[in-house]
């Protein structure tokens, strides 16, 4: 275990804005399907802690779960139709359970579901952050769920561990934590490997990827995989992280309180703007290779946009605006950014002198195929 400086989890105490992620084998269970006693918790935590000024965003699973055991479907059936009307079925009770449990310390809570799409999409993101900046000021609790009702296969968050992180992102939060039936981070899965040793510190530049392994279970859609994958997002953004066990007795008050529990991801350099939407909310289109010499100029501490002259290769089908990824000689992803052009564009101009973009493409355009204030580097965005 790695012992911390004292002082950086005491400012989670000063961390306005917090988004509670909880998963699906802490919320299931009893005789309604559902951990009442445990949403009660939540609720008298979250209670609590409004009186010391902290805002909550809450972000739940569990309706598919719900949702299957109120049409008694067997856990042998799966396809994403029944995905999609297991959700259904499950959505609104899982809601009520959550509004009673706050209601029942003065909360207000409000549903929100959410696709990728609108993620991606840069007017319904800003209208969700609006929309959550509102409900917040209002003193309302947003509570958030991928809408699995009509997600489909390649627009889905696939778990809800990025879609916490993305909120949190969106809704530019001080700090995510992370509840689940696991204390934290281990140098394995210490279900399968007595010797695995907890985690406590994890740097921004330290990869313990290999340390994850499979899913949490049947029920959970995500497992330490997805888990480190969204903290390293929000980490890369400046938000800090802590993984914990949601069973731990009064854990969210303990965390915020400043204790050494679960495993503390310490974040980075801040992102904002339109480049945090880079960073975390938008799906690459396409891929633009580079070589060598846009590779440094990139990479350069004072920053250069990509030139048409440095392009050596174009894959995908993207239109101008989509997000691009941008590679390296080796292989390795340098950037992201938004293209102003499309790949039929980017591929007549490529290795070409911006003087020469007119003459090529028949009208004037940008000099950059991406502008240095719509990219984001590699050590700042989630590149999974």
């Amino acid at each position: 275990m790695v012992n911390e400086p004292a002082t950086e989890r005491n400012q989670f105490s000063r961390c306005k804005r917090i988004v509670v992620k909880i998963g699906t084998r802490l919320i299931t269970g009893g005789a309604t399907g559902l951990n009442t006693k445990f949403l009660d918790s939540v609720g008298q935590q979250i209670a609590a802690l409004r009186e010391d000024g902290h805002e909550f965003i809450i972000v739940t699973s569990g309706a598919i779960f719900l949702g299957r055991r109120i049409l008694a479907i067997s856990s042998s059936e799966d396809s994403m139709p029944l995905r999609q009307a297991t959700a259904a079925v499950g959505q609104p009770a899982l809601m009520r359970h959550w509004s009673e449990a706050l209601r029942a310390r003065g909360l207000v809570c409000a549903q929100i579901l959410l696709t990728h799409d609108d993620m991606s999409d840069r007017s319904r993101y800003l209208y969700l952050r609006n929309t959550i900046e509102t409900l917040l000021d209002r003193h309302v609790i947003p509570v958030i769920n991928e809408n699995d009702s009509v997600s489909i296969e390649g627009i889905t968050f696939q778990e809800n561990d990025k879609l916490a992180a993305m909120v949190a992102a969106t809704a530019r939060a001080g700090l995510a934590i992370y509840l689940s039936d696991q204390e934290g981070l281990f140098t394995a899965n210490p279900q399968v490997d007595a010797n695995a040793q907890f985690i406590s510190r994890v740097e921004p530049d330290q990869d313990f990827s290999a340390c994850a392994e499979g899913t949490g279970g049947p029920e959970s859609h995500g497992g330490m995989v997805a888990k480190l994958a969204a903290a390293k997002m929000l980490t890369d953004c400046g938000i800090a992280v802590v993984m914990a066990g949601g069973r731990t007795e009064r854990i969210i008050t303990r965390i915020i309180a400043g204790e050494e529990l679960g495993s503390f991801f310490v974040p980075g350099e801040p992102v904002h703007g339109r480049k945090l939407w880079i960073a975390t909310a938008v799906r690459a289109a396409g891929t633009i290779s580079v070589d060598e010499g846009a590779r440094r100029a990139l990479l350069d501490r004072d920053g250069s946009s990509l030139l048409p002259v440095g392009i050596t290769q174009v894959r995908g089908n993207f239109a101008a605006g989509d997000l691009v990824r941008i590679i390296g000689p080796d292989g390795s992803e340098i950037a992201r950014g938004l293209s102003n052009y499309s790949a039929s564009e980017v591929e007549k101009i490529q290795g070409a002198h911006t003087s020469q973009i007119l003459e090529i493409l028949g009208h004037i355009g940008h000099d950059e195929v991406v502008h240095r204030d719509n990219m984001v580097l590699a050590e700042q965005s989630n590149l999974q």
